[in-house]
């Protein structure tokens, strides 16, 4: 039963600027640069017939390609950190994207995402991090020149059961060629 997810694959090239940024932070799990992406929606652990009606509903979006923003570091969770993340600037076809793709997952019958989408490229999961390296961290490193790149595609992605952070494995893409 694979757990798939929708996201967008980040460059090379971005990537690499990215895994600059790792090390220095106590309790860190960093992210494999080929596993960097932006999810769009986390589907889940799907059968085989629910994973195939999904990939062949993906191709009904049309949308058009465009540019994505990463720009600085942030983490997630608050007094207890969970990860460190490249935010991105949630621009609005990114969001429109998003919507359609979680319109399209409840109209098959899936519940509602949970959280509210906020676009980011997961860089390192914590386990037991201090709030103070965290910021510690943030403070040294949570800056870097805004990185941008067109988005011509966005894909389906499966992942093992795990803990997060890949690998992932693309199992599809999804030209945005409106």
């Amino acid at each position: 039963m694979p757990r798939l997810f929708t996201g967008l694959e980040i460059p090379a090239e971005i990537g690499q600027t990215l895994s600059h940024l790792r090390g220095g932070l106590p309790g860190a799990r960093w992210i494999d640069p080929e596993n960097y992406h932006v999810t769009l929606r986390f589907i889940g652990d799907i059968d085989g017939v629910a994973a195939n009606e999904i990939a062949s509903l993906l191709f009904r979006i049309n949308r058009k390609p465009f540019e994505v923003a990463l720009q600085g570091l942030s983490s997630f969770g608050g007094k207890k950190p969970r990860a460190v993340v490249a935010s991105v600037v949630p621009s609005r076809p990114l969001i429109e994207l998003q919507a359609e793709l979680e319109r399209l997952m409840q109209r098959i019958g899936l519940d509602p995402e949970g959280r509210k989408f906020t676009p980011h490229v997961t860089l390192a999961r914590l386990r037991d991090a201090s709030n103070q390296d965290v910021a510690d961290y943030l403070s040294v490193r949570g800056y870097f020149p805004t990185r941008v790149f067109t988005a011509s595609r966005f894909v389906l992605f499966s992942s093992r059961a795990s803990t997060g952070g890949g690998p992932y494995v693309v199992e599809d893409s999804y030209a945005l060629s409106a």
